[in-house]
Order: C-alpha cells, then sequence, then structure tokens
C-alpha cells in the first residue's frame, strides 16, 4: 500500500463522495435527456439518494452514516424517497461508516444484497507504463458527436449480461452525456471494440465504463485503456484513482495487476419490509 495513503475514515470520504457525485451527474443527465423521466437526486444527512428508474442500479444511496450518523427521520425520508417511486430501497455502505449504523439497519429490517471492492492508486508521480500490446490497437477521446457510437460499443460488450442487458444501452448514452464525463474508444485497425469512462471530482479519478466487444477479447485492449485513462487523471491534476469491482472478479485482478489495492468492501443493504 502506497505509504501515504492511508486506507481510513478520510480516504473513505473522498472515493464514496467521488462515486455519489458521479452518479449525481448521471441522474441529471437522464432528467435532461428524458424530462419525463422522474430522475432526480437528494441528500440527506451526507448521503447522496438517486432515482433513476426502478431497475437502474443507480437508484440507491452512497454515503450513508460516513459523514453523519442518520436519524430515525433521517432514515424515513430516505425511504419514503424510493417507495414513493415504487423503487427498491437500497443503501451503499462503507465499512468506515459509523458503527451505531448496523443496529438501525437490523432494527428496520435491512439485509445485506451485495458485496463490492472500492480499490485504488495513487497517481503522485506516475509515468507512463511501457505495457507491450497490439500496434493495431489505438485509444482516444470521442467527442460529443460520437457518444451514440461509444455507447453502442459498450452495449455490445455487455450483451451477454441477462440481468439487465435490455438497459444497457440506455444506461450508457445517457453515461456518454454526462456533464463530468470522459469516454474513451479503442479501434482495432479503425473498428470500435473497446469502450471506457474517467469521472474526477475532488482530484479523484473514478474509472468505469470497460466493455469490450466478445469478439475482441483478450487482445490487451482494456489494459491499453486503464493505462491511458490513468495518464489523463495523472495530467488533468488527479492524485488517486479509483476503481469498484465485484470481490475476485477478473476486473478486481486486472485492477490489482496495474497496482490498485482494496481500500474496504463495501456491502449494500436492502430493505425487505
Amino acid at each position: 500500500m502506497h505509504p501515504r495513503v492511508l486506507s481510513d475514515h478520510a480516504l473513505a470520504c473522498r472515493l464514496e463522495r467521488t462515486e455519489a457525485l458521479a452518479n449525481a451527474r448521471f441522474v441529471e443527465a437522464r432528467a435532461r435527456l428524458v424530462p419525463d423521466s422522474g430522475a432526480q437526486w437528494i441528500e440527506v444527512a451526507g448521503a447522496y439518494a438517486m432515482y433513476d428508474g426502478v431497475r437502474s442500479p443507480c437508484t440507491q444511496t452512497f454515503g450513508l452514516g460516513l459523514f453523519q450518523m442518520p436519524t430515525a427521520g433521517d432514515m424515513d425520508k430516505l425511504e419514503t424517497f424510493f417507495k414513493d417511486r415504487q423503487a427498491p430501497v437500497l443503501h451503499e455502505i462503507t465499512p468506515l461508516a459509523d458503527k451505531a449504523l448496523l443496529p438501525v439497519l437490523d432494527e428496520r429490517g435491512y439485509r445485506p444484497v451485495e458485496l463490492t471492492n472500492v480499490m485504488f492508486l495513487p497517481l503522485d508521480g506516475r509515468v507512463s507504463a511501457a505495457a507491450v500490446r497490439d500496434e493495431a490497437l489505438w485509444v482516444r477521446v470521442v467527442g460529443a458527436e460520437e457518444q451514440d457510437l461509444w455507447a453502442r460499443t459498450a452495449a455490445e460488450g455487455w450483451r451477454e449480461v441477462t440481468a439487465i442487458g435490455d438497459l444497457m444501452l440506455d444506461m450508457l448514452r445517457v453515461a456518454a452525456a454526462r456533464g463530468d464525463g470522459v469516454s474513451f474508444l479503442v479501434e482495432l485497425d479503425a473498428r470500435p471494440i473497446a469502450t471506457g469512462a474517467l469521472a474526477i471530482h475532488h482530484h479523484v479519478a473514478l474509472l468505469a465504463g470497460a466493455s469490450t466487444v466478445p469478439e475482441w477479447r483478450r487482445r490487451g485492449a482494456q489494459r491499453l485503456l486503464l493505462e491511458s485513462r490513468l495518464q489523463y487523471a495523472a495530467r488533468a491534476g488527479c492524485d488517486l484513482a479509483m476503481f469498484c469491482a465485484e470481490p475476485g472478479s477478473a476486473s478486481q485482478r486486472n485492477a490489482e495487476r496495474q497496482g490498485f489495492r482494496i481500500a474496504y468492501t463495501r456491502i449494500k443493504w436492502g430493505l425487505t419490509s
């Protein structure tokens, strides 16, 4: 672990706020593109609560119990926000949050439903990696006129995912239109084959949007995208990069090979009653 960056409450606040702000910008883009969608976010007791549709993975909270301990009234307000929209009540909670939150979740009928490893990489003094790659691969940042190309390429990489596969193209088009987003495209002999994205808040770069068209995997596209985004973030003045992955996944292993370390494992809690 980097000697100057500790996995503590201060780091958790930076990482969680960065992801919350990135999701808030996504919800704002949805509201702008689809005014009748009902997309909205609010802040309650330091937590950001997002609504982007009943099935959207953005519909949840970030930072609950981390910036301040919610009162019973705060919890009521958050639960009402989701219930009024017929959406599930979900809170993504870091283990650095106030420990007094655990009995509150238990008493109110929550249960754990998902685990996520939140990873980080210090960028101070970072130099370009000399990774061997296919010389036919080319990575670039796409402009506003190519947002649909980026979204369709990214959706191709998700076509094998059945749980939310039908939502992906729509969500990726919104992601490409976010006010804080930078979209990267990899081409192989001028053919788009892979995508990645970046959002920057308070000198922290959130890496997301990784997708490779199945037929073109294992060519080094994601390694190239990762290094290109890290270099972009370092030039933009970021001192940290962050990445979220399913525990034990290929995405986690790839990030660890690039020097990322696990800051903590986050638990998503869902209301069952």
